[in-house]
């Protein structure tokens, strides 16, 4: 396999970006980049927006999610096919970042810009989004579940600290779960240790 990180690494943004404005001929475009992981937070981020531009002509998005496994949509709420969120979703493509919802809220300004003149306008308000975020790589992890009984706590937490795995979620009680998280490149490696182990159970969880 090689070595390059990209095998197991996503581009995705840190935080929601900051409202962003462009206009085109008193027409005007906010535009919001929002980091997001399901369907669930998609929804609820356009909700919010509703309540934040109630009287806006056009809410028009796109959206991706998903590291190996992409699923994305596009809407153009109203706008002329493909004139609205096909060049937001070009511009997700462009910066190569996924898990993002990309939202442009437009006000008609009384002069029509034409299919042409609405691409450009979406193109660059979800331009002026990404760049307003701070996008970050992250790794594609794998998840394990280990079943143990209390005495091999230390063998356990040694292992864990020694190859720097994150635990999501702990039960510590006379029978021991965790639920960790391993870099995907590692994920074969960091099996075999703990399944060649007594008295330890490991299993792949979802």
């Amino acid at each position: 396999m090689s070595s390059n990180l990209k095998d197991d690494t996503y581009k995705t943004i840190k935080a929601p970006s900051e409202e962003t404005l462009f206009k085109d001929r008193n027409s005007k475009f906010f535009g919001y980049a929002f980091p997001v992981k399901t369907e669930k937070d998609i929804k609820e981020r356009l909700l919010e927006l509703k309540k934040v531009h109630p009287t806006a002509g056009h809410h028009c998005y796109a959206w991706q999610i998903g590291e190996e496994k992409k699923q994305f949509r596009i809407n153009d709420d109203g706008e002329p096919n493909n004139s609205a969120g096909q060049p937001i979703y070009g511009q997700i493509q462009a910066f190569g970042v996924t898990n993002i919802l990309i939202v442009s809220v437009r006000y008609f300004g009384g002069t029509k810009l034409g299919v042409g003149g609405l691409i450009s306008a979406y193109r660059k308000s979800a331009q002026l989004a990404l760049e307003a975020s701070q996008v970050v790589d992250k790794t594609i992890n794998v998840s394990f579940e280990l079943k143990f009984e209390y005495e091999m706590m230390n063998r356990v937490q040694r292992i864990i600290k020694e190859r720097n795995l994150i635990i999501v979620t702990q039960t510590m009680e006379i029978s021991c779960k965790f639920i960790i998280a391993v870099r995907k490149k590692h994920s074969a490696q960091i099996f075999d240790i703990f399944n060649n182990m007594f008295k330890i159970d490991i299993k792949k969880v979802n």
